[in-house]
């Protein structure tokens, strides 16, 4: 009886192991994982793959974006906008990014508890939160603006973190 016991702990022990821990752990970006259904936009966009990924993204992000009223951000250089990437940037920027205050408070908590360095990806949209929280912090007044401001800071120092964490440096605070 006890070698059957042990056997069977054994068995739990390697299917415990075997289980990817993405599934243990909760999503940082949740939108990416679970797109709507009425919509044909790809699950989990990721937009630099690659060195002239990057290198594109920097473009996007220097040209004049626009952010309408009800928050959909697009790229106004018509070439740009033109391109199979800006097609993903566009997805990512307004399907997956959070863009209100309690959203970007929620990611900004589930960074400082992180265990280990971001995936690509979460590094990816951390950033362009951060930059989508730098543009709404430039454009409020008074205390909106102090709230953009917190906002921007966190996710600022989360990123700050991850790098250093991933460089393998120890920088105090």
């Amino acid at each position: 009886m006890c070698w059957k016991t042990l056997l069977l702990l054994l068995l739990c022990h390697n299917a415990q192991a075997s289980v990817p821990h993405r599934w243990g752990r909760a999503v940082l970006f949740p939108a990416a994982h679970r797109p709507k259904r009425s919509s044909s936009l790809p699950l989990n966009p990721v937009l630099q793959r690659s060195l002239e990924e990057v290198e594109l993204l920097y473009e996007f992000l220097l040209a004049e974006l626009a952010i309408s009223p009800d928050l959909e951000i697009s790229i106004k250089d018509e070439e740009l906008a033109s391109l199979r990437k800006a097609s993903d940037f566009h997805t990512v920027c307004n399907a997956v990014i959070p863009k209100h205050i309690p959203d970007i408070r929620r990611l900004s908590a589930s960074l400082a508890s992180h265990p280990g360095t971001l995936k690509k990806e979460d590094f990816e949209r951390t950033a362009l939160t951060l930059a989508y929280a730098a543009y709404r912090t430039a454009l409020s007044r008074g205390h909106q603006k102090d709230v953009w401001a917190q906002s921007l800071l966190s996710l600022f120092q989360a990123l700050r973190h991850d790098l250093i964490r991933s460089s393998g440096s120890r920088v105090s605070p």
